[in-house]
Order: structure tokens, then C-alpha cells, then sequence
């Protein structure tokens, strides 16, 4: 049963008259804010300088149901730091009140039952309707982008090449924006919206990090300034600097990325000298990779973070070599939450500050009816994509088999829909083991509800879907892990090139994330054997990042998995989680929390 907001306010009142204690969200690190019961409540404007900031949508236009991870490990000098915190030990980091709708919308726990109480978050009628709210408090406040707007994970988004989202952007009244999945439309179309749809609508996107292979030129602007309430507010843009390892090279192939602390150094100087009284970072590094940064830059006052997917209630202020702090921030995703950051600027310096991060509970909220609309009507359109034409809301509302499991994707390792997925390739291509990348993005379904045409291509709508099935050796296979394994788990963050660990089908394996590279992979085996490094084995796959994939099978991953669904007819049950073996990382690791049956099962 999902509850309303006049019945949420109603069990507020009755609870506080019978004396339990309600929820209080994190307070900020100046610990100077709190709040509690209605999450809407105590958003009145603070200080002067006000930046509003969401990230990672990954093109969700609609209210969805969203799981954060039981698993998120750090290691060396991000162990236990956050963001790799998790469940009960994040509710106690950040003093949050257990079974309560602010620990839904941050952890994990009850997930099952939270979800059915308080029903789906995010949506862009809501969020809208949360933006205006705030921005009629915040005269002049600045709403950023992080990037992962425009795809890597919807059907519409892929279909329009991603002119749903950018008109979403519009009507949303972004101000100023950064990438990484929107490069996966290619250079020309990235140029053509930055400048076509946003310049006439006055939005800037800003990339630092972003320049030309052969002469160094920058391709977009490095950042811009914006006077705010009579302050001169620069932000900086620093998009996902491992865009042509991660993904598709050829699609950028005259751009090249990179973290490029000195040259955010050079612009910080360059802005100041313009004028510039705040200068922030709007980045897609990650948190980890920005909490380095914000030790090296000197004049950097916040980083509004994206890219990780991390909902982290208070900024983590990092001091920085010129002896001042920079506030490090990451907003979550999938529309869920809106980072406030306000800044009390007198006198010509920062004299304050007030963080909260605002989850978007589809159910509290007014859906926007501008909004509404036109996430309706773009629904409703017919479209041709390779070669078919159809309308959009009828092939996304194909339901294809009944979920029986809760089905998500979020956390270092295999998610119970990753594990679907996985099953659907070894059975369609005939196949001994299965890889799937890590992608962080991808909804969550509920024990219960209809598995649609939609929700797979909230999973696998990208650019690049062809599946393969390739024959490969036991040894290239632990090659396969153990890149993937330090791409994670390195203990130097600017070496982590973003995603999580592959998701494997058939093979068991155990990793030591802490181990040295090269010797984090162990225990490998298939079917009760031993992994023999000699013998091939055959290996089916998808969304490889070579232009024309080796072993490219012609067939997309969607319809490998609908295929796959359709003929579920009792529903879809994960036999058991095909999560590796964690070693090494000791009980006191507060970022790892093993997944258990009844995480995924109903009781």
C-alpha cells in the first residue's frame, strides 16, 4: 500500500502525539541543520549564493523504484570513508533515524517493505515541482546538470537519440551542464544539441577536460560565471575523464578527457582573475576521484559530484594546499534527489554554508502538469529505430513475464536483474559463462510486479547493445577479472576508470579486493570444476566497446532478454545470487554488507 501525502502528514501527527521519535535527516557538517518528519518542510532559503544540483539520471522521465547498494567497498584511504558506507552503518555515520523514510531513500534496508509504503521516487513532473519550490525561496539559484542526462538506460531516450531528454532539460530549467553517457551519441550530436537546443535556451555545458587530439584546443567552454544575488559565481565543468576507455572511443575519437588537475588549477586562477568570488566544480569524476582533486586545487570552494551514484547526505570537506576547504558533494541518481548547497557570502568571503540533499518521493509531490504533459505526449509517439517503426508507450508496456525475486542493479557485484541478464545470454547464444558490464544505472522491480519491455530497457538501452559469443581461454578470463577488479579497487582512485565489477553468469570466482593487481582473482570455476587456464570455454557478452565487436552475434541485448522472459510463464526466480567470494577486506569494513536471501526474496 503506498501512502500519500496528507496520509504521510496524518502519520506524522499521530506519531508524534504517541511520542516515537521520526526520522531526522543528516545534518550538515557545520552542523548547523536538521530536520525531521516531512522532508519537504524547513527548506527555507539560507544565505545569499544558491546552487540546486542533480545527477545521473540516466534519462528516467517517469517515477521508478530504486535500490541503493548493500556493497560499496573502499579500499586503502577510501575504506570506510565515505561514500563506502552502507545500511545500518551509514544510519549511524549520519545520524539518521532507522525505518524511516529518509533511511529508504538513503540504504537498502527493508527495501521490500519501504518501497511498498512509500512508494516510487524521482519522476521529472515531481522534480520539477520540488525545483520550483525551492527556486521560489532561492531568488536566482543556479540549477546544474552533472550529465548521465541524456541515456544509458531508457527506450525513449535511445529511439529520439536522446531529444526527449534535452527538451525534458529545457522545460526543467537547467542552467549549466557536464557529461559522460551523452557522449555516447557521438561528437556530432553532443555538438549539435550544445549548440542548437541549449544555446538557444541559454544553457551552458562546461567541460575543462574535454580537448581536440591533435592541437589541445578546449571543445566547450571551461566554465562560465553567473552573478548570483551580486555575487560572481564560477562553475567549473569536468566530464567523465575516462569517456573513450569506458566507452566507445570511435564515438569521440577527435576528443581527448583525462582528470587534468593542473589545468582545473588553470582555470580556478583563470576565474578568479576574471572575477569570480565562489568558484565550484560541476563534475562526473566520482566521488573518490574528486575528493583527490579537492586536495590538490587550491581556490576551489565545492565540487557538486556525480558520476557514482552516491546519495551522501553531508558534503565531505577536504582542506586544500592553499590551507582552505572544498565541500565535495555527490547528489545520487535516477532523479532521486536534489542536492541544496547555499552559501553565505559577506564581506568578500564564504562566511557559511547549509547542505541537504532532498529526496524526490514521487507520492509526496505534485506531479508539474507542463511537465506531465509532455512526458506523455513524447510517450505516445511513434518512432522508426533500425528499421521499425512503433509506438513508444505500447512496446515499453509489454509485459513479459512476472517477477517473483526483487530485481535490482546496485553495488560492486552482481544485482538480482545482472544475474537475469546474465542467465538470458548463456541460454539465447548457448553459452558456458556470461559477462555483463558493471553499469550503475538500471530501475529496480518489485517481488510481484510485471517485468516490461520497459524495465529491460531501463537495464540495456545504450548505443552500442550488439551481444557477442566468443570462445576464450581460463586464463584470458582471469585476465578479463582482475582488470576489472583494479579498475575498481585500485588503491590510487585516479586509476579507477569508472563502473563496477563485471557481472558474471556460470562462473564462481572469489576477489580480494585489497590484494596486489594481478592476484585478486582466485577460486575460479564452472559447474563444481576448477577453471583450467588452457581450455577454451564459451563466453557470450554484450555492449562491447570496439566498433565492430569480434564474435558480434547481430542480435541486440533487449531482445535477447525479452526472448528470454517470454518464456518464464512461472516467473522469474534467482535461484541464488552468483556473487563472488569476498576476501580479505575484514568484519569492519563499513562499506560491505553480504547480500542474504532475504534481500531479494519475500519472506
Amino acid at each position: 500500500m503506498h501512502i500519500s501525502r496528507r496520509e504521510f502528514m496524518q502519520l506524522l501527527a499521530a506519531a508524534s502525539v504517541a511520542g516515537f521519535p521520526l526520522a531526522g535527516c543528516a545534518k550538515a557538517t557545520n552542523g548547523k541543520y536538521g530536520t525531521s518528519g516531512d522532508p519537504y518542510d524547513m527548506l527555507d532559503r539560507f544565505g545569499n549564493v544558491h546552487l540546486l544540483h542533480y545527477t545521473d539520471c540516466h534519462a528516467q522521465l517517469k517515477p521508478i523504484y530504486f535500490r541503493e547498494p548493500n556493497v560499496n567497498l573502499g579500499v586503502a584511504d577510501m575504506r570506510n570513508r565515505p561514500p563506502h558506507i552502507v545500511g545500518e552503518h551509514f544510519l549511524k555515520h549520519y545520524d539518521v533515524e532507522r525505518d524511516s523514510i529518509f533511511a529508504h531513500a538513503y540504504t537498502n534496508l527493508n527495501f521490500m517493505e519501504a518501497a511498498e509504503q512509500y512508494g516510487r521516487v524521482g519522476g521529472f513532473p515531481q522534480l520539477k515541482t520540488l525545483v520550483k519550490k525551492l527556486r521560489d525561496s532561492r531568488p536566482n539559484s543556479l540549477l546544474l546538470d552533472g550529465g548521465d542526462t541524456w541515456g544509458g538506460g531508457s527506450g525513449t531516450a535511445l529511439w529520439t537519440n536522446a531529444q526527449d531528454m534535452v527538451d525534458a532539460q529545457k522545460l526543467l530549467g537547467i542552467d549549466i551542464m557536464t557529461g559522460h553517457w551523452e557522449f555516447t551519441y557521438g561528437a556530432d550530436r553532443v555538438e549539435e544539441v550544445v549548440n542548437g537546443d541549449f544555446a538557444d535556451a541559454g544553457i551552458d555545458f562546461v567541460a575543462q577536460n574535454v580537448r581536440d587530439v591533435d592541437w589541445g584546443d578546449l571543445i566547450f567552454k571551461p566554465y562560465v560565471i553567473r552573478e548570483l544575488n551580486g555575487v560572481n559565481v564560477a562553475v567549473i565543468g569536468q566530464a567523465f575523464p575516462y569517456t573513450p576507455i569506458a566507452n566507445p572511443r570511435w564515438m569521440v575519437e577527435q576528443w581527448s578527457f583525462g582528470i587534468r588537475p593542473d589545468d582545473m588549477q588553470r582555470q580556478v586562477n583563470a576565474a578568479r582573475e576574471e572575477g569570480a568570488e565562489i568558484v565550484v566544480a560541476l563534475s562526473h569524476n566520482g566521488m573518490d576521484v574528486d575528493i583527490k582533486m579537492a586536495g590538490m586545487v587550491e581556490g576551489l570552494d565545492a565540487i557538486m559530484g556525480g558520476h557514482t551514484h552516491d546519495a551522501v547526505p553531508q558534503p565531505l570537506p577536504v582542506e586544500r594546499p592553499d590551507g582552505g576547504t572544498c565541500l565535495v558533494t555527490n547528489a545520487g541518481s535516477n532523479a532521486k534527489f536534489v542536492g541544496v548547497l547555499d552559501f553565505d557570502f559577506r564581506d568578500g568571503e564564504i562566511k557559511d554554508w547549509e547542505y541537504r540533499l532532498v529526496p524526490v518521493f514521487a507520492n509526496l509531490l505534485d506531479e508539474d502538469p507542463e511537465m506531465a504533459e509532455f512526458v506523455d505526449s513524447m510517450r505516445s509517439q511513434e518512432v522508426t529505430y533500425d528499421g521499425d517503426t512503433f509506438n513508444m508507450e505500447e512496446k515499453l508496456s509489454e509485459e513479459l513475464a512476472v517477477a517473483e525475486d526483487l530485481l535490482f542493479r546496485r553495488g560492486n557485484f552482481n544485482g538480482t536483474f545482472d544475474q537475469l541478464i546474465c542467465d538470458a545470454l548463456m541460454e539465447v547464444h548457448d553459452a558456458q559463462i556470461a559477462f555483463s558490464p558493471g553499469f550503475r544505472w538500471g530501475t529496480t522491480v518489485l517481488p510481484g510486479m510485471p517485468i516490461t519491455f520497459e524495465h529491460i530497457m531501463d537495464q540495456t538501452g545504450l548505443t552500442y547493445p550488439e551481444t557477442t559469443r566468443n570462445a576464450m581461454t581460463g586464463a584470458q578470463i582471469k585476465d578479463i577479472l582482475e582488470d576489472v577488479a583494479d579498475n575498481l579497487f585500485n588503491a590510487d582512485p585516479f586509476y579507477q576508470q569508472g563502473g563496477d565489477m563485471v557481472r558474471v553468469g556460470g562462473l564462481r570466482y572469489a576477489i580480494d579486493p585489497e590484494a596486489e593487481i594481478g592476484s585478486r582473482i582466485s577460486e575460479m570455476e564452472l559447474g563444481g570444476e576448477k577453471i583450467d587456464p588452457d581450455k577454451e570455454y564459451v563466453v557470450a557478452g554484450w555492449a562491447s566497446v570496439q566498433q565492430e565487436p569480434t564474435g558480434g552475434t547481430g542480435t541486440m541485448i533487449w531482445d535477447n532478454v525479452a526472448e528470454y522472459l517470454r518464456n518464464q510463464s512461472d516467473g522469474v526466480r534467482i535461484s541464488k545470487l552468483n556473487e563472488p567470494k569476498v576476501k580479505g577486506i575484514g568484519e569492519d569494513n563499513l562499506g560491505y554488507v553480504p547480500t542474504t536471501e532475504d534481500m531479494y526474496r519475500p519472506s
